[in-house]
């Protein structure tokens, strides 16, 4: 199954970088392509992240990686990553929306 990032989910992931990079550039390169790897690696095994609870369905689903929560919804043939953002924050309706 192949894996497809919507242009909110690359904004957020540059938004992260933007924010990292101002104490440390390369830790925020390595971090990038650590979230982006696990997102790629959804394609192995989708059902693994549980489901989102402010969304309640079954096709929504999020891993949690450090302290980020990667939201994507498995469609037939593609899995969507929608949205990445900081874990302690709630999940906004407007950025599933935007994706």
């Amino acid at each position: 199954m192949r894996v497809v990032w919507t242009q909110e989910a690359l904004d957020r992931l540059f938004d992260i970088e933007d924010f990292i990079s101002q104490n440390s550039p390369q830790r925020a390169v390595r971090f990038i392509n650590y979230l982006m790897q696990r997102g790629e690696g959804l394609s192995k095994n989708p059902l693994i992240g549980r489901i989102v609870p402010e969304i309640s369905s079954p096709n929504i689903r999020e891993i949690i990686v450090k302290k980020h929560r990667i939201i994507y919804k498995i469609q037939e043939n593609k899995i969507e990553i929608l949205t990445v953002f900081e874990g302690h924050k709630l999940l906004s309706l407007e950025e599933l929306r935007a994706g």
